[in-house]
């Protein structure tokens, strides 16, 4: 088996998500020992924005590190992402190795019948952190972006371990981390 790491938040150590990469990662380990871990920090080596020269594959260099990405995606059984909420979305880190991810003819492909997902089969789990509190009509555009973006690739094993409320108080911040560390350690929140 095959464990894929992304965590994109800037805010290192001090990061939620990435705390919470970290307890699901050790879950999946500790179930699977087998486990081959891979990781990709976002914000430490970070995959510059798409550009012409990624989309012509005229930089050589460029070219093989989009391929080495998408590689590592495609080769891995279960992907868990650390992806805080900076302004009602993804970091753009994050969109810059989605960008590398969601290719046609290889993650997904256009049919008669409408566009279809080619990389199912996979397990992704999603630590989502946020400095406030989002109901369902929220303009949230971070967790709802990455539920779509993995259902057009055809991945539906899609978890979501969420900590919110974060920047409200320090009581409220780790209520809300024990709440998610509570569903990492839930007997039926991860299929580890």
């Amino acid at each position: 088996m095959k464990l894929l790491q992304i965590d994109s938040s800037i805010q290192g150590e001090a990061s939620a998500s990435r705390a919470l990469t970290r307890e699901i990662v050790a879950r999946w380990q500790a179930a699977r020992p087998d486990a081959q871990l891979l990781y990709r920090d976002l914000a430490a080596h970070e995959l510059p924005h798409l550009s012409p020269a990624a989309l012509t594959r005229v930089d050589e260099v460029e070219a093989a590190r989009n391929a080495a990405v998408l590689e590592e995606f495609l080769a891995a059984d279960v992907v868990v992402i650390g992806a805080p909420l900076y302004n009602f979305s993804v970091p753009s880190q994050l969109k810059a190795w989605i960008d590398r991810i969601t290719v046609a003819g290889r993650t997904f492909r256009y049919t008669a019948s409408g566009p279809e997902g080619l990389a199912g089969g996979k397990t992704v789990i999603v630590a989502v952190s946020r400095g406030g509190v989002y109901g369902p009509s929220a303009p949230e555009f971070g967790e709802s972006y990455l539920r779509f973006l993995f259902s057009f690739l055809g991945i539906d094993d899609l978890t979501f371990v969420r900590a919110e409320g974060l920047a409200l108080s320090a009581q409220h911040r780790e209520a809300a981390m024990q709440a998610a560390r509570a569903a990492i350690a839930g007997p039926d929140a991860l299929a580890a």
